[in-house]
């Protein structure tokens, strides 16, 4: 396993869930350089792209998380993060986060968020 999310769950809307994401094999020895970010699909629909963190920290968020969702990246413990605040019933779908380098990519396995009004 190279990527493997966690943190998905239920929540009330108006709630908040932190989403992580760890690297392991080869992938963590290759950490620092990759670009990252997560995605998300929502039954029926296509999976969209939610935020992304380049690997000098720059952030970059569609529209309808801006504001409410932070990426994060820990770079010593090999680790994404999306901090969700603000949880509407449209934020629920499956995220998985996704890393980059040299058209070399990588998904992780997705966790499944759900929220609630």
């Amino acid at each position: 396993v190279q990527l493997q999310a966690s943190g998905g769950g239920l929540v009330q809307a108006g709630g908040s869930l932190r989403l992580s994401c760890a690297a392991s094999g080869t992938i963590s020895s290759t950490f620092n350089p990759l670009n990252m970010a997560w995605y998300r699909q929502a039954p029926g629909k296509q999976r969209e792209l939610v935020a992304r963190i380049t690997s000098d920290r720059r952030t970059a968020y569609v529209d309808s998380v801006q504001g409410r969702f932070t990426i994060i990246r820990d770079n010593a413990r090999k680790k994404l993060y999306l901090q969700m605040n603000s949880l509407k019933p449209e934020d629920t779908a499956v995220y998985y986060c996704y890393a980059e380098r040299a058209g070399d990519n990588h998904w992780g396995q997705g966790t499944l968020v759900t929220v609630f009004s």
